[in-house]
């Protein structure tokens, strides 16, 4: 345990960053391990790997991504943006190559490979995208002749038109969605929010008719017609598992879904840990999701308040469409669970957000005298 009136930087930041979500963050990292070990050795087999193949690598993610998180809560706010600055330049050229060199999966290329690693470019975009747009917000609001709602503007349709000629459309609804509400939270007139509105609803529609994978996606959901083999499993793996599950290991359904070790690793923890698991998972991110709202709008400096609301809205909106997938309330889209399903890209750029979030909330001085909770001066000895 660190002292108070230890100064050093690893006792400083005890004292000032927020453990609520510190060990928020930590118990969906442990839960991903632990989940890993059940939802992957069926994969594992069915492909011709060893048992434990996915789950060993998650570990392997999961101790980088825990020190890139920590590295990155010790910056100061003018070292997030310095970093976001430079990762949204390199992973802007990244998205522009991946077009080119990237590796093709089912029809879209979203991945580069590099050294024998595959990188998805567009999960560190969204934490450097997030943050120069909060930056952009609040220096028009500081010094409104500063563009930079329309430098936001801009910046929003160079990435959008980038994952759309992936495609990748449920990144595009994610990276809107969130662009949207720090939009809202930096004073958005009615007017703009009805225009977004049904730009995005256009959006919809547009890609329904341009994109037959969009379509076809959709027309599954609405019509129950077609391969929905992986979607129904999930719901089948769900109901199986009933509120207290049919124990660690014991799951059935588990083994025929392909992708039960990522995009419906939340259905295996419903079916070996019961429906209460999956309310205890979906609480953790409701709680760090509302705590990081609550905290934003708290907050007295308007770029740590929009880049705060930001991040925490792009991992919670993130989970959401993950678990409405697995609960077949919305059409199937390959979304992670953040820090839960495997994956390498997944999991660092998602440390990197979080360590973003730890960052930009912990407790300094500065902060305390803007928000009126300065120090009272020394009371002057008597002469």
């Amino acid at each position: 345990m660190q002292s108070r009136l230890d100064k050093s930087p690893v006792a400083t930041w005890w004292w000032t960053v927020d453990r609520w979500f510190l060990a928020a963050f930590l118990s969906l990292m442990g839960l991903g391990i632990v989940l890993s070990f059940a939802a992957s050795p069926a994969v594992a087999q069915r492909i011709g790997l060893d048992s434990f193949h996915f789950a060993t690598r998650q570990i392997i993610f999961t101790i980088p991504a825990l020190g890139v998180m920590l590295a990155v809560s010790f910056m100061e706010s003018r070292q997030i943006r310095r970093m976001a600055l430079v990762m949204l330049c390199i992973t802007l050229v990244l998205m522009v190559a991946v077009l080119y060199i990237g590796v093709e999966v089912k029809g879209a290329r979203r991945w580069v490979s590099f050294a024998g690693l595959s990188i998805q470019p567009s999960e560190f975009l969204k934490p450097a995208f997030v943050i120069i747009c909060a930056w952009l917000f609040a220096e028009h609001k500081r010094q409104p002749d500063i563009p930079g709602n329309l430098f936001a503007m801009l910046l929003l349709a160079l990435v959008i038109s980038l994952l759309v000629a992936q495609p990748d459309f449920g990144q595009t609804m994610l990276v809107l969605g969130t662009w949207g509400v720090m939009f809202f939270m930096a004073g958005l007139p009615w007017l703009w929010i009805i225009a977004l509105g049904a730009a995005g609803i256009g959006g919809v529609f547009a890609a329904y008719t341009v994109f037959p994978h969009v379509a076809g996606r959709i027309d599954r959901f609405m019509t129950g017609e077609g391969d929905t083999f992986q979607v129904d499993m999930g719901r089948e793996a769900l109901i199986n598992g009933g509120w207290f599950g049919v124990g660690p290991g014991e799951g059935t359904v588990k083994r025929v879904i392909p992708d039960s070790h990522a995009d419906f690793v939340f259905s295996v923890a419903g079916e070996e840990f019961g429906l209460i698991m999956c309310f205890f998972i979906m609480s953790i991110f409701a709680f760090i999701v509302l705590r990081g709202l609550n905290t934003a709008l708290k907050e007295q400096d308007d770029f740590t308040r929009y880049a705060v609301g930001g991040l925490v809205t792009v991992f919670g909106l993130q989970s959401v469409i993950n678990m409405a997938v697995n609960l077949q309330l919305m059409p199937a889209k390959g979304m992670t669970l953040p820090f839960i399903s495997y994956g390498g890209s997944s999991q660092i750029a998602i440390a990197i957000s979080m360590g973003m979030v730890l960052a930009l909330t912990r407790k300094r001085p500065e902060r305390r005298k803007q928000m009126g909770f300065a120090p009272p001066a020394r009371a002057m000895p008597a002469e």
